[in-house]
């Protein structure tokens, strides 16, 4: 398949607009011409009979006798300037019958055309168009009269193309769409080059993020004003710190996940060489053996997670949504959870309303995204505090369930990246060791149900996550 050659977005626009441009200013242009022409031929034909009209007013005597003679010539050359006329009009001075008089300026007249046609003569008309050898005329007639009697007729014809000639107008056209055109050019191509320079700073940025360099540094010669360009950019920038956060996070997963797997496999095999070897015996020998079996079990747990993980990932995890009586099922939850922690320094509040509130949820997976928060929960608390599991209806007919907490909160520059996989706050690695992955994975667990895991607030006041689901029509 033959591949198309690509062009600039600057050049690709400005050809587009420039063209764009230039048949506007065509048209513009036609347009113009047509006016002015039109206006010149209306504005010529009232000079014309007005020339017509005095030329038949002095050219009787106060006899009633028609003449003509050098003061009738100069009077008319002298109108004729005013008309600006590259050609001459002919005017005829002709009797009642249309027998030709006079002529200004003089012609030889022969006998067959001593007289103007019929069609000029007997029109009522006293502006017509006539056609005469291929040449389209106008003819402006004006009665020469004396004591209400017609002695004769002043005739003026001229070209149709004579009185539409606007030279002087045409050159100063020219000049203003010339000028337009450049001034136009000039804007398209500033403006195309101010919109097509952020896209350009994106695209060459892309490709190094393409080739892996993520150490991208766009120029900031001016604040981006249009609203879509500077997302684009923003969202660029955002994108591309993600990626290096990704790619930082993807090399502490494997220091991480090499050391939090390496350390319980190695406590595991000391322990039990210990014991194999004698080197302890009796009750601390079966100690080495239960701490042996906390740190296997430990390991399976984060075997367990990584691999529902994956497999959530991958859309091999199956969801079964049920009716469940919330109220029942948080109250249950909860209890369990608490009955099994050692430390109950804490406060456990439970707050659900009177009338019962069904959601569609699948209960296991539901269970764990709330375990999970509420382990997170304590671990934020050190030591005393309260913890809180509220569940009540929201605006857009939809079920929350808060889960607070009075702990130290999470750091505001760390909330943007909680849902990330594999990532862990500073607190969090020092005190709490795993992969990373129980926030994200909650996450695509409440997905999955239909629903979503938020977090709503957090400071040094506490924390608030939200799990919503979908309401349930009441059994």
């Amino acid at each position: 398949m033959k591949t198309r050659k690509r062009t600039t977005l600057q050049l690709y626009w400005t050809k587009k607009y420039v063209l764009t441009l230039i048949s506007g200013l065509l048209i513009l242009s036609v347009f113009s011409l047509w006016w002015m022409e039109k206006t010149a031929l209306e504005y010529r034909l009232s000079l014309l009979k007005y020339l017509a009209d005095e030329t038949s007013d002095r050219a009787i005597k106060e006899n009633g006798q028609i003449v003509v003679g050098p003061i009738l010539s100069e009077i008319v050359e002298e109108r004729e300037k005013i008309l600006q006329l590259n050609k001459q009009p002919i005017i005829y001075i002709v009797d009642p019958d249309g027998s030709i008089i006079y002529t200004m300026p003089q012609l030889y007249i022969d006998e067959e055309n001593s007289k103007l046609p019929g069609a000029i003569m007997n029109n009522e008309e006293l502006i017509q168009k006539v056609k005469i050898s291929e040449n389209k005329v106008f003819v402006v007639k004006s009665p020469i009269t004396f004591e209400g009697e017609t002695k004769g007729w002043v005739v003026i014809a001229q070209e149709e193309g004579a009185l539409k000639e606007v030279n002087q107008d045409h050159g100063l056209l020219a000049f203003l769409i010339g000028g337009l055109l450049l001034l136009g050019t000039g804007v398209i191509y500033f403006l195309s080059r101010k919109i097509s320079r952020p896209i350009q700073d994106v695209a060459n940025a892309a490709v190094q993020v393409r080739e892996g360099n993520y150490e991208i540094h766009f120029k900031e010669e001016e604040e981006i004003r249009e609203e879509e360009i500077y997302e684009l950019v923003e969202s660029f920038k955002e994108m591309t710190n993600r990626l290096k956060l990704m790619e930082k996070l993807r090399a502490e997963l494997l220091a991480g996940v090499t050391h939090d797997l390496k350390t319980p496999v190695t406590s595991i095999s000391g322990l039990i060489q210990a014991v194999r070897d004698d080197v302890v015996t009796g009750e601390q020998s079966k100690e080495f053996l239960d701490i042996s079996l906390k740190e296997t079990q430990r390991l399976q747990v984060m075997i367990e997670d990584l691999l529902d993980y994956n497999a959530l990932s991958a859309g091999a995890f199956k969801i079964r949504l049920e009716k469940e009586n919330l109220n029942t099922f948080i109250q249950e939850i909860a209890y369990r959870w608490h009955v099994t922690q050692e430390d109950q320094d804490f406060t456990l509040d439970v707050q659900v309303p009177d009338e019962s509130i069904f959601g569609e949820i699948d209960s296991l997976r539901m269970q764990q995204i709330i375990i999970n928060l509420l382990n997170n929960a304590k671990h934020s608390l050190d030591g005393n505090g309260t913890i809180v599991i509220c569940l009540y209806e929201m605006e857009d007919s939809r079920i929350g369930i808060d889960v607070k907490d009075s702990g130290r909160g999470i750091p505001q520059h760390e909330q943007q990246y909680v849902f990330e996989p594999f990532y862990r706050g500073e607190n969090k690695k020092l005190k709490v060791r795993g992969l990373g992955l129980g926030l994200p994975f909650s996450k695509m667990l409440a997905k999955a149900q239909k629903g979503d895991l938020l977090l709503k607030e957090s400071d040094e006041k506490g924390t608030i996550f939200t799990i919503t689901v979908e309401k349930s029509a009441q059994v």
